[in-house]
């Protein structure tokens, strides 16, 4: 039993083997059980696992990490063999593991319950990008390349299965759900045309490294094409008050589109950028505080103290706040410059792994 584990008393086991069986009928099993996103899967046979875990270095029976569908249920512990099956089962290739592993390191569900239907989003950043051949470019937040839809799709059934299942009205409480949840908005970042530093070096990280990054809340969104020569200011403000006031703004911008904050901007860096976008969304404190979910998730905290929603609670009902805290702000560069298409996910930033470290 893990140190996560209380004392209740459940099932937490699933059989390393199953019976062999026809291959219809071992489908139909895997989705009985609910081991599976209900689209086919690769059966998980022993030889197609150990060819994804010929791919790492670590043994089959280290612990990679816990994870639980809530703060409030228990976490999970899980092995390296049982995110290789996963993999498998996703149609990931086995050069894909260590990007995978790092998803599964995380500890971050991307079958979170929440009755607001979030989803993740996870951001691949240095050379595993050019070694897998993922896509960046046109397409690259789509259904079109192998890489980036079995490693988001792996992510997603390992949650669901590695955190002790996933199952609406039990363990999931997703009033909608969330079709992003297939493949977990799952994309490489375009470094090269990009007038700024990747995500994962504002995250600490070198160049060189090879990394994933994981966002959640994916619920709400708001796009546009290019910034108009007059009111583009007053456009990104609008777009911004359509993201749900619990997330934070994560700016997906076209190469095309950065440029354009350059140019119109003069926004070099992306700390000037996120510095506008700050200053820029703003709110009527009592208008913000009337919001359902503000209501759940941040007024509580503003009532333990924490900043700067302590601040934002003391402020008028008409007096404007900045309601979205600057180190919550983030921009990532993707697409193939077909047009200067952007969009505004709403999406809290919540860990950069390295892949490097589980090659």
């Amino acid at each position: 039993m893990s140190e996560h584990a209380s004392k209740a008393e459940f099932e937490r086991s699933t059989p390393r083997l199953v019976e062999p069986d026809t291959e219809e009928n071992l489908q139909r099993k895997f989705h009985e059980n609910g081991w599976t996103d209900y689209l086919p899967i690769v059966l998980p046979t022993e030889r197609r696992v150990q060819e994804m875990l010929a791919y790492t270095s670590h043994k089959a029976d280290e612990v990679v990490g816990h994870m639980a569908a809530t703060e409030f249920r228990v976490a999970w512990e899980y092995t390296v063999e049982k995110v290789a099956v996963n993999a498998v089962m996703a149609g990931a290739r086995p050069e894909y593991f260590p990007v995978i592993l790092a998803l599964a390191a995380s500890g971050v569900s991307a079958r979170g319950s929440t009755t607001s239907s979030s989803a993740a989003m996870v951001v691949v950043n240095g050379p595993v990008r050019h070694e897998l051949k993922m896509n960046s470019g046109i397409g690259a937040m789509g259904p079109y390349n192998h890489a980036n839809a079995t490693i988001g799709r792996a992510y997603g059934l390992l949650s669901q299965n590695l955190q002790g299942g996933s199952e609406p009205g039990v363990s999931f409480m997703g009033s909608q759900g969330n079709s992003y949840t297939y493949n977990n908005v799952t994309f490489a970042e375009n470094e090269e045309d990009s007038p700024w530093e990747p995500l994962h070096v504002q995250k600490g990280f070198k160049p060189e490294d090879s990394t994933v990054s994981i966002f959640y809340g994916c619920r709400s969104t708001t796009f546009c094409l290019g910034l108009r020569e007059k009111y583009w200011k007053e456009h990104v403000r609008d777009m911004l008050t359509g993201i749900d006031g619990q997330s934070a703004p994560c700016l997906l911008l076209d190469p095309l589109t950065a440029q354009q904050f350059i140019d119109r901007g003069g926004f070099d860096t992306k700390a000037k950028l996120i510095r506008f976008i700050h200053d820029t969304a703003q709110m009527p404190a009592g208008r913000y505080w009337d919001l359902q979910l503000v209501q759940n998730y941040v007024y509580p905290w503003a009532t333990f103290g924490k900043e700067p929603m302590a601040s934002w609670l003391k402020a008028g009902e008409h007096e404007n706040i900045h309601h979205f805290p600057e180190a919550d702000i983030n921009v990532v560069v993707v697409g193939g410059e077909a047009n200067a298409y952007w969009r505004i996910m709403g999406a809290k930033y919540r860990k950069t792994v390295s892949v490097d470290d589980w090659r």
